[in-house]
């Protein structure tokens, strides 16, 4: 893809909050879709070279664009290839597989380690960086390997050995480096396609699983959830403007339709302060807020 073949490819101003799933964003000043790594090299060299700075973007589940948007390119990763080798219960996918869809094949195909990903609702490139988990399970479990940009922009891999990594963390968070690519090892397992449907019945009957939000807002802290403080805070269905406090799930904030990124911010602060003055707890966010 030449240059001028981006440029064309390359739109302007599209609303950010299409593209997210608290419905909540202004425009970025670039964006552009990627399907694979070549594409995604040539995005990154063109934002270079006119200095412009930019962000890849999954699902954007995690996350909350400004109400003024985004003043650089956005790229959106549809890189969404999978291989597996049945026989060693290995898979190699793309980075900007839905995680959920992850999941759910894998179990259907009666393999173990990826069930908790239904549900969870970002690509595999997000799990990776948040190391997103649930049920006990989190990513890194059954994680072997990664394929990434490094600052250089060319293809390495790293061994999980060689990754830092811990409760929703990865040392991706914050980083330059790019994934572009995953490798899982998983075990065959019968019964894992009845354990998923399980885990889903307890997501739909104790989550706001339609609502628009961006899932977990806060980390949990050592020993407790922050679920709990936020309910024992009496926050649940608190408001601030067109977001509110999940009453369903009281870690989650929703979008009622009409909310801003300045509504969200606020909640969070609202949440976290009154949840120090009573239990001396201070929640850190896990959502991405840019802008």
């Amino acid at each position: 893809m030449s240059a001028s073949s981006f440029s064309e490819r390359c739109q302007r101003s599209v609303l950010l909050s299409r593209y997210t799933s608290f419905g909540i964003g202004g425009p970025a000043d670039f964006f552009c879709v990627v399907k694979t790594v070549a594409e995604l090299q040539e995005a990154l060299a063109w934002a270079d070279e006119h200095s412009i700075s930019c962000m890849v973007l999954g699902k954007g589940s995690n996350t909350l664009f400004s109400d003024h948007g985004y003043p650089g390119l956005v790229i959106l990763n549809q890189m969404v290839g999978v291989t597996s080798v049945k026989e060693t219960a290995s898979f190699s996918v793309g980075s900007g597989l839905s995680f959920a869809q992850l999941g759910l094949m894998t179990a259907r195909l009666g393999f173990a380690g990826l069930e908790f990903a239904a549900g969870i609702p970002g690509t595999v490139g997000g799990a990776v960086v948040m190391n997103a988990g649930a049920f006990g399970q989190e990513t890194f479990d059954t994680l072997v390997s990664v394929d990434l940009l490094d600052e250089t922009r060319e293809v390495q891999r790293k061994e999980r050995e060689a990754l830092s990594f811990g409760y929703r963390y990865s040392e991706f968070l914050g980083g330059r480096s790019i994934i572009v690519g995953a490798n899982f090892s998983l075990r065959k397992d019968d019964e894992v396609a009845e354990r998923q449907k399980q885990m889903m019945q307890k997501r739909r009957i104790s989550q706001p699983y339609m609502a628009r939000s961006a899932g977990s807002v806060f980390r949990n802290p050592p020993g407790t959830s922050a679920a709990m403080l936020i309910d024992a805070a009496g926050l649940k269905g608190r408001r601030c403007g067109g977001a509110s406090v999940s009453t369903m799930h009281a870690n989650f904030i929703i979008n009622q339709g009409d909310a801003t990124a300045e509504d969200v911010c606020s909640l969070i602060s609202l949440v976290q302060e009154e949840v120090h003055q009573r239990s001396g707890v201070w929640l850190e966010h896990e959502i991405r807020v840019i802008g």
